[in-house]
């Protein structure tokens, strides 16, 4: 099956306008060209700038119906049959004269067969004209259709500049092969091109590249961030439980992103790994754990910034909400991050607001995704989500991540030195370990990070490195987390005990 086959049957029906929202109007053209040609029958092409022309032959526009109004009092007029191109004409369906013009051209098609084809990025159908209407989307290109991409892109190349040679790194162009599948033909070989152009290559390099340029294509609203730094398990102490849990999950979920290679086993939707909840107390790691896991499996790691998904406007939330679930779909395989997830979709009983019908959309889409999209929730307080989103089915487990043991604090202290620059084997760990009980990873963080802007302040050379007991000193000047926030830490163990594994 081909998009003009597709479209034939389109034509072939008794449809009277078709709804097309797409960026290609190129390889529309194209395709509706050879159609005409084939079915003999006229295609017209109307924009605002050019008028009303015949597509399949190079004639003149007739300038004189650049006004959609004129145009669709034209088409109207006509007795004779054909398919009607109206590109971008969306701004201009909020006029009812022009509402009405459609309406009454989609009446008589049973008299004349005039058939009318909207395209545009964007199309809100007015109510009046949706029984009239049928939609229709191009098909995104498979793997086998973007290798063919890449071949024909290196010939195209290798053509231009025959004194050099064209170079591919084969495992290269299977991952770029897999990366570009979900962006739409066009932009396919836009991006092949821009990875080719420079060094007439196809290497690692040139897919993180693409990878980069086709999250931005596909998610320029800024709800969904593309974290650039993933971490790795290394950097993270502790952790044990979780990080045996991910590594007997790790293969099923990247096999099962590569379903689309023949042969492979990749078993079944439901068997997937869907995702975890990691809740604890603040600054215990949660946040790092989540960029650790992308990094783990060696995938790309999306953030949902739920703040910018609200709009004023009833529905326009979760149509943004469900745009964002479509990027994560398409640049599946990877890790979906929703960071405090309590505060996007906490909902009160019986509450049908944003926060509520965000909520419903979310959930039909963890039933329904076919998609390698690993969900990494991370939360505060897990008593105001509401229980159908955090069952066993929507997320395969719930991870506690309390305050670290003095064990996890030594290696805490062990990393963040390090990560400056400073020997850890010059510390006292093992006291450093004792006297941050009751402090967070971050907490523990921060006081190497004063004793270091202190030893530098007090020496005057910006390479001042503090010693042990300065950062004892900025432990003892500081109350540990344990201490201010005793009372919710201690209700949240409690809510955590027997219902949650340990991280």
């Amino acid at each position: 099956m081909t998009d003009l086959h597709d479209l034939e049957l389109m034509l072939h029906s008794e449809t009277p306008i078709l709804l097309i929202e797409s960026l290609e109007e190129r390889r529309l053209l194209q395709l509706f060209t050879r159609l005409g040609l084939q079915l003999a029958e006229p295609v017209f092409c109307w924009t605002l700038t050019d008028g009303l022309r015949r597509v399949e032959y190079a004639t003149a526009a007739q300038a004189d119906l650049t006004e959609p109004a004129e145009a669709l009092r034209h088409i109207k007029a006509s007795a004779r049959s054909g398919v009607y191109l109206l590109l971008d004409l969306h701004p201009f369906l909020a006029d009812p004269l022009h509402v009405r013009l459609i309406k009454e051209i989609a009446q008589s098609f049973d008299d004349v067969r005039r058939r009318l084809v909207l395209v545009s990025h964007a199309l809100e159908t007015p109510p009046e004209l949706r029984h009239l209407s049928a939609r229709f989307s191009l098909r995104l290109p498979d793997r086998n259709r973007i290798l063919a991409l890449i071949r024909d892109e290196a010939q195209r190349w290798q053509q231009a500049r025959p004194d050099r040679s064209f170079r591919a790194n084969r495992e290269a162009v299977e991952q770029l092969s897999r990366n570009l599948l979900g962006v739409t033909e066009s932009d396919a070989r836009r991006l092949i091109r821009n990875a080719i152009v420079h060094d007439g290559a196809i290497t690692e390099t040139d897919v993180a590249a693409v990878s980069l340029a086709k999250y931005e294509l596909l998610s320029p609203s800024g709800a969904l961030s593309f974290e650039h730094d993933t971490a790795n398990f290394g950097d993270v102490a502790g952790l044990d439980n979780l990080k045996a849990w991910l590594d007997r999950r790790r293969d099923a979920l990247l096999q099962a992103a590569s379903a689309d290679h023949p042969g492979r086993p990749h078993g079944s939707p439901a068997d997937r790994p869907k995702g975890m909840l990691l809740l604890g107390v603040q600054g215990s790691g949660k946040s790092l754990a989540a960029k650790a896991v992308a990094g783990h499996l060696g995938v790309a790691l999306l953030r949902l910034d739920f703040g910018a998904l609200y709009n004023k406007y009833i529905g326009e939330s979760e149509r943004n909400l469900r745009h964002a679930l479509r990027t994560a779909d398409v640049m599946s395989p990877c890790v979906l991050w929703l960071d405090e997830i309590e505060k996007g979709l906490a909902v009160g009983s019986g509450d049908d607001g944003p926060a509520g019908r965000m909520l419903g959309s979310l959930l039909t889409w963890m039933a329904e995704r076919r998609s390698s999209v690993f969900l990494v929730a991370t939360s505060n307080d897990i008593s105001r989500l509401p229980p159908e989103l955090i069952r066993k089915g929507r997320l395969d487990e719930l991870f506690f991540v309390d305050l670290p043991d003095a064990a996890v604090r030594r290696e805490i202290f062990r990393i963040h030195l390090a990560r400056r620059g400073l020997d850890p084997a010059g510390y006292d760990l093992d006291g450093l370990a004792e006297a941050s009980a009751g402090f967070s990873g971050a907490g523990i963080e921060q006081a190497v990070v004063a004793a270091l802007y202190a030893a530098r302040a007090d020496s005057s050379a910006s390479d001042a490195a503090p010693d042990t007991q300065r950062i004892l000193a900025e432990l003892a000047a500081t109350q540990p987390l344990s201490v201010v926030m005793g009372e919710q830490i201690a209700r949240l163990r409690q809510w955590a005990r027997g219902r949650t594994v340990p991280a």
